[in-house]
């Protein structure tokens, strides 16, 4: 009599997956890092100055428009709400439209960016009128310390909030441009869109410390 042995194995483990972390969301994160330490300085200079001379703070406060100030603040922490619904678009792979174009529901990241656009543009065109009134009104980058820091502080805000406005029209016309919409340009949505929120949170924090906490 032949025993035959049958040998059983084990099933092969799938060999693990490594998930690395994607370079460009790094690198920007890491750079936003160093954009926060650029305007903690210019907030240290703002407290400074207002503590030397406290008695230009006020004269110069006092020609500040905070109404106004509100309302633009309001469209630009709205204006991160749109860009997030764009970036749900762009995770989904939906780059433009699938309805009409006043279905919200059906829009694509390109709708979404682009609405995420105009009130930026509102928003820097709103500041650009306002120093234009304070300048009418003698308050220019040189005539004080007040005039410096306020100027210093929410100009270099605005550039970077252009910077924003220029990286939405490129990432818009990338999505015309690709002949089809992959995981590139729904990441290159959400590395802009990193950067959008983080102008917004700064501009929060200046909006409080420059026009309420006078």
């Amino acid at each position: 009599m032949s025993i035959v042995t049958t040998a059983t194995h084990a099933p092969a483990r799938p060999a693990p997956v490594i998930n690395r972390p994607n370079l460009t969301a790094v690198g920007t994160i890491v750079w936003l890092a160093s954009e926060v330490m650029f305007f903690a300085g210019l907030f240290a200079m703002y407290f400074t100055l207002r503590a030397t001379v406290p008695e230009v703070w006020d004269e110069g406060a006092s020609l500040l428009n905070i109404p106004l100030a509100t309302v633009n603040t309001i469209v630009l922490v709205l204006s991160s709400v749109t860009c997030q619904f764009g970036v749900f678009a762009a995770e989904r792979l939906q780059p433009r439209r699938t309805g009409g174009l006043f279905s919200v529901a059906k829009w694509g990241m390109v709708e979404w960016f682009i609405l995420t656009f105009l009130m930026g543009a509102f928003f820097v065109s709103v500041q650009v009128f306002e120093y234009a009134t304070l300048w009418s009104h003698g308050l220019g980058i040189a005539s004080s310390a007040y005039g410096s820091a306020f100027y210093l502080t929410t100009g270099f805000h605005a550039i970077h909030v252009t910077g924003g406005l220029v990286a939405f029209l490129v990432i818009i016309g990338r999505a015309f441009l690709a002949k089809r919409f992959g995981h590139y340009e729904a990441t290159s949505a959400i590395v802009v869109s990193y950067y959008w929120h983080f102008v917004d949170v700064v501009w929060i924090a200046l909006f409080a410390i420059v026009y309420f906490l006078q």
